[in-house]
């Protein structure tokens, strides 16, 4: 039988459910791939816009500001993320204080920030100021006491200094018992504090220097050592002479000879005040008498006459070895030593002479060691 003599071949015809449920199949995968598609558009539309939200927040977080001067800024202690980033937006400093916050956060952060006082730079971006309040960048600031300095000049420095905070302290320290020193500290520190800190800082100091004396000196008690100190500080502003300068005083001690220190003539007539710049120091001041006066009372005065340094006190632990009884000034800023009355009168003349080149008036000669018209040794 030839092909086209074959009958065609009968199909079943698909029945009226089969025709419903492949329609609705059909549907069905049609409306899937459209919701699908629907989310995957928006997953795509959200990530490209977390995107565009993330590139814009580094942006601006790394994006210099348009400040030209620097800004202070304090982070107060105990502040959290929320309130530093407030601050910093109500001063202008940054311009977006949600993006500070997410950053901070973002980078683990937000509880390493620390308090005190910052100088914010010119053109300043938050990244910048994020990362200066992480490492702790504050300002320092500083207050110096010199040595010699009397108490009185040293709390007057302390007081006036509007870096520090509080009250000056109820009871005055005593002469001598702050540490000589530049103190570094940060804004808001309390001025009673500091003064505390630097009383403990000379009690050790002095207490360390005293346990290393020699073994021979002609003072009995750490008070005792902290006035000859503070005699020895005021009488020299050269650093090699000090150890000279205290045997001086520890020679007359030894040998009960006044001392004869002309800075404790002024501390007796003024005291921690100090002597006004236009009053003279007249011969005749010599012979006043003053609990401090070494020219008119035998041994130590009651007390320090200033602070005395690390290096005067060490000179005075452990001073020259030398039978010089004298010394006086040589012209040259330095003093010139003697073991004999005859040597220190010559030098005294040599002095005198220097003095009358200069124009000094005789009743304002400074004194000298030998001056004294009151018998004394």
């Amino acid at each position: 039988m030839n092909e086209s003599e074959r009958p065609p071949i009968a199909r079943p015809t698909p029945s009226d459910e089969e025709v419903v449920a492949r329609k609705r199949s059909r549907t069905a995968r049609n409306q899937f791939v459209i919701f699908f598609n629907f989310l995957f558009t928006l997953a795509v539309l959200a990530v490209i816009g977390i995107g565009g939200m993330i590139w814009y927040s580094l942006h601006v977080f790394d994006r210099p500001s348009e400040r030209s001067r620097p800004a202070l800024f304090a982070v107060e202690p105990g502040s959290g993320l929320s309130t530093i980033a407030g601050n910093l937006a109500d001063r202008g400093l940054i311009s977006d204080a949600q993006i500070f916050k997410i950053a901070t956060r973002a980078y683990g952060l937000d509880a390493s920030l620390k308090a005190g006082e910052y100088e914010i730079p010119p053109k300043a971006s938050m990244r910048d100021i994020l990362q200066m309040m992480q490492r702790g960048d504050v300002l320092e600031y500083r207050v110096t006491i010199p040595e010699g300095w009397t108490t009185y000049q040293a709390l007057a420095r302390i007081e006036s200094n509007d870096a520090l905070t509080g009250d000056m302290p109820d009871e005055t320290p005593e002469e001598g018992s702050l540490i000589a020193d530049t103190i570094v500290f940060q804004r808001g520190l309390e001025r009673a504090a500091l003064i505390a800190d630097m009383q403990q800082r000379q009690r050790e100091l002095v207490q360390r220097i005293w346990e290393g004396r020699a073994p021979d000196l002609p003072i009995e008690t750490v008070e005792e050592f902290v006035t000859l100190a503070s005699i020895v500080e005021k009488e020299t502003g050269v650093a090699e002479e000090r150890p000279e300068v205290a045997a001086v005083f520890v020679n007359r001690l030894k040998k009960g000879m006044r001392l004869q220190s002309d800075p404790t003539i002024i501390y007796g007539l003024f005291g921690g005040e100090g002597k006004p710049a236009d009053r003279p120091i007249y011969r005749s001041d010599i012979a006043k008498e003053t609990p401090y006066n070494t020219y008119t009372i035998n041994g130590l005065p009651p007390g320090p006459i200033a602070t005395p340094g690390k290096d005067a006190l060490e000179a005075v632990a452990n001073p020259a070895e030398t039978d010089a009884l004298y010394f006086v000034a040589d012209g040259s800023g330095g003093h010139a030593f003697a073991e004999t009355l005859d040597e220190h009168n010559a030098n005294v003349r040599a002095w005198r002479k220097i003095e009358a080149e200069r124009g000094i008036p005789d009743d304002e000669l400074e004194p000298v060691q030998g001056d004294d018209p009151l018998p004394d040794q």
